[in-house]
């Protein structure tokens, strides 16, 4: 089985429409597991109202609100997923409704995935927000119209989805399209490196130090994109005030490799 590791802070509207995209999916072999770094009271309300009629289990762990602490709240959602495997997701994407099964079909031992994303510019996310509940079909039928105004910064990977190949593999470490909010990997895989750093505290680049330990350890990065592609909606830069520390620690355990 999988489990959707679904992290969330304070967004009760996007995380609505993400679970209703979920709650859209082919493949129903899932459970969710809802990240929850210590939002107030509404987003456990959105959470109640869904979960009696959801067509898959939702577990949200909740901690309190001690500032950006992802890595700690996505270390016991590892520790409580009760799938094999582990999609790492952001309360603010949406999915398409093959987006389980997409990843299902990219799952190979001795593998991760690093998925893409699709950007959506302020006017349409908000648009999206004011919806009465999520639309695939809506929102597909508007693709080019959206492209053409900006309301979305690609068109094809939506509509052309590609199989499995060895030209997804990547044969060494990159920065470069690492995104915690669309990757994936095997839970044994995870919980082998002891899951994410925990000292690395506000926003940035836990989610390239999570890779860069999984590739040390052995384990063969994929491109989830052309397949997996989430639709991620606008908002304002988070405080970035930890960006440089954490990179440099990632580049420091990186150089330790190299020496």
């Amino acid at each position: 089985m999988i489990s959707v590791l679904l992290a969330t802070y304070n967004w009760p509207e996007a995380l609505q429409k993400c679970l209703e995209s979920l709650a859209s999916q082919n493949d129903t072999n899932f459970e969710i597991i809802i990240a929850d770094d210590g939002s107030g009271p509404p987003t456990r309300l959105l959470i109640d109202s869904l979960k009696e009629n959801y067509p898959v289990t939702i577990l949200h762990l909740w901690q309190a609100d001690h500032g950006f602490r992802k890595t700690t709240i996505l270390n016991l959602a590892i520790k409580e997923a009760c799938g094999n495997y582990l999609i790492f997701l952001d309360g603010d994407c949406i999915v398409q409704p093959d987006f389980i099964a997409r990843h299902r079909q990219l799952a190979q031992n001795g593998h991760l995935v690093t998925g893409s994303r699709v950007l959506l510019s302020e006017s349409l996310s908000k648009t999206i927000l004011a919806w009465p509940s999520w639309s695939f079909a809506q929102f597909k039928a508007h693709l080019m119209q959206y492209r053409v105004t900006g309301g979305i910064n690609k068109y094809w990977p939506i509509v052309l989805k590609l199989g499995d190949g060895t030209w997804r593999l990547y044969k060494k470490f990159v920065w470069r399209r690492i995104k915690g909010c669309n990757m994936a990997c095997w839970s044994t895989d995870a919980k082998a490196i002891g899951g994410f750093d925990e000292e690395m505290t506000g926003w940035g680049h836990e989610d390239a130090d999570f890779v860069f330990r999984l590739q040390q350890s052995g384990i063969v990065r994929k491109s989830g994109s052309w397949s997996t592609e989430v639709f991620h909606l606008f908002h304002r830069i988070h405080d970035q005030a930890n960006a440089a520390e954490n990179a440099r620690h990632v580049r420091a355990k990186i150089m330790s490799k190299v020496a």
